[in-house]
């Protein structure tokens, strides 16, 4: 490849890749065409992007970029994915679709994450992780459970005395139905 067009597809890919700061790489060598084509439709139902790259070219059009450090010792021909609601969703995609084992042999080989290089295991590490909703629930419990705990200690005192109110007014019943049967029956007391 000549100079003047690997300058044209590195700029290619950096334009590509404007605005994105988390990204993964993965090993797809080995997949048919067929299953390369279902596994674009299968990322792409999810809003993920996946780009066969040579290692050199996106080495250079991500130098000065977050993704940069995503190609440090990265070796062969790989893979970059991103795109998905945040990179713990991508990640637990990779490693799904590593598990059914539909796609042999796709596997995470590393990535970037905030800046810095994710490791294979790193990856298989961070797919454990909540992801961006079940870290607002979480959040939102932990905001709400003070509230909650307040609340109910305003409220069991006053459920307590109205359980003693209800009880005393059920005696009190009670006995105003004996005397009313007794005044009415005055026999039957005898």
């Amino acid at each position: 490849m000549s100079k003047y067009v690997k300058d044209l597809v590195t700029k290619d890919l950096s334009q590509r890749l404007s605005g994105v700061e988390d990204a993964l790489l993965v090993n797809v060598v080995g997949l048919d065409a067929n299953k390369t084509v279902q596994l674009r439709k299968r990322l792409r139902e999810k809003q993920m992007n996946l780009m066969v790259v040579k290692n050199n070219l996106a080495r250079r059009a991500c130098e000065g970029t977050p993704l940069a450090a995503a190609f440090d010792g990265a070796a062969g021909t790989l893979a970059m994915l991103w795109g998905g609601e945040d990179v713990i969703s991508l990640a637990k995609e990779v490693i799904d679709i590593q598990r059914s084992g539909e796609f042999q042999p796709f596997e995470p080989r590393g990535g970037v994450m905030d800046g810095e290089h994710l490791s294979a295991q790193m990856v298989k590490d961070i797919s454990k992780w909540p992801n961006r909703e079940g870290q607002l629930s979480l959040l939102l419990g932990q905001i709400l459970s003070p509230g909650a705990q307040i609340s109910s200690q305003l409220l069991a005192p006053g459920g307590a005395l109205a359980s003693q109110v209800e009880k005393k007014a059920e005696g009190a019943e009670e006995e105003n139905a004996e005397e009313a049967e007794e005044e009415a029956n005055p026999a039957a007391g005898e």
